[in-house]
């Protein structure tokens, strides 16, 4: 079966499906849509689901704290100020161990007060300890919850996922879905088990509690192990979730790299505009590709590495900025690649939700097709003078 659905209604259908115990919600543009479709599921009684309407985000991820801890399969969703205001839970929710679901709707974080999309909003959370996979399109967004789920509450992981979806670029667009049946989902994730809820009162233990630097440092490498189990594992899921869409995944995505001089490397919605500007570079004979970033936390080093080893010339294209530092996804690429010698070019695009075109591609292509050595400074892609 094929829907035309947004990328928000594609998250709510991806929630459906899944039929979670809990969801604790506050709107926030452009997120509200995901919520509001699955307030309707709730409401027509097509999921089994106890939806809490807070005061604030801050909120939110606090019922979700509350209610995974006590043995419940939970998932929420936000964008931009909404998750800052989280910030101090998304660190709880993650070191915690609780497997919970969160779709963002990335949007520029104020000020000035903006709407629309850049990814500063996730990136201020990549060292939170909240796996992050982000998503290119509708149906991306839809596989990537489904897939998130089963990651998050595998036993070697139990860490909270972030899916990432550009906001009003996918989350308002509409697009053609595919949606699993409602029973293949449930017997691909699996059946929820709660590990160590608080309502177990035979067996009572303790959440949130003081931990000083005789435990504390145990703990946060506990973290660490978690977080590199999820490559192999996210593998192996994919492949199970291949089985039963036909659609293929990997936690990067090659497009014409193996033997492209020059790469753009970049993620989400943007991916998706760079691959028609390689086709047609293909068309003319240039030997152009692109390196799709799908799953940021944690950072597909070795993988990058291996996938970069014949470029000659690459592009990095962020949609946020670290202030006195390099742009995220370039700081990353760049530690992936320390050891080889490459001419590699830092790009930041699209703040606050400003366009990029086939027209931009193409000069970044033809830029880095003239470099020398590796670029020191940020460009600048669509800023005005």
């Amino acid at each position: 079966m094929k829907l035309a659905l947004s990328g928000n209604e594609a998250a709510a259908y991806a929630m459906k499906h899944i039929n979670p115990d809990v969801v604790p919600a506050f709107p926030i543009t452009p997120q509200t849509e995901i919520m509001h479709n699955f307030a309707g599921f709730v409401a027509d009684g097509e999921v089994d689901t106890e939806m809490i309407l807070v005061e604030s985000e801050h909120s939110a991820m606090s019922a979700a704290v509350g209610a995974a801890s006590a043995g419940a399969r939970v998932m929420t969703a936000t964008s931009a100020n909404g998750l800052a205001l989280m910030f101090e839970i998304v660190y709880i929710a993650a070191s915690t161990r609780l497997p919970i679901v969160m779709t963002v709707v990335n949007r520029a974080l104020s000020g000035p007060i903006n709407i629309h999309c850049d990814h500063s909003d996730s990136m201020g959370c990549r060292d939170s300890g909240w796996i992050q996979i982000y998503s290119e399109n509708a149906q991306e967004v839809y596989d990537n919850i489904i897939i998130g789920m089963k990651l998050a509450e595998d036993m070697k992981i139990r860490l909270p996922v972030m899916v990432c979806q550009d906001g009003f670029i996918t989350s308002h667009s509409i697009d053609v879905v595919e949606p699993l049946e409602p029973e293949t989902v449930k017997n691909f994730i699996g059946e929820h088990k709660a590990i160590y809820p608080l309502l177990d009162v035979e067996n009572p233990v303790t959440y949130g509690p003081l931990d000083l630097y005789d435990y504390y440092f145990e703990h946060k490498r506990q973290q660490v192990d978690a977080m590199w189990y999820v490559k192999p594992t996210l593998r192996q899921i994919f492949a199970d979730f291949s089985k039963i869409s036909g659609r293929a995944y990997d936690i990067i995505e090659k497009y014409f790299v193996d033997d492209a001089d020059q790469v753009i490397v970049t993620m989400s919605s943007t991916a998706g505009t760079a691959k028609a500007e390689v086709d047609e570079l293909r068309k003319k004979g240039q030997k152009a590709g692109l390196l799709k970033i799908k799953l940021f936390r944690p950072f597909p080093y070795e993988e990058v590495s291996e996938a970069l080893k014949n470029a000659k010339h690459i592009a990095v294209l962020d949609r946020s900025l670290s202030f006195g530092a390099d742009a995220p996804l370039y700081s990353e690429i760049k530690s992936a690649l320390y050891n080889q010698n490459k001419k590699i070019c830092s790009y930041v695009f699209g703040l606050g939700g400003r366009d990029i075109n086939l027209e931009d591609i193409k000069k970044v292509f033809s830029e880095i097709q003239k470099l020398d050595n590796t670029c020191h400074d940020i460009r600048f892609i669509g800023l005005r003078d």
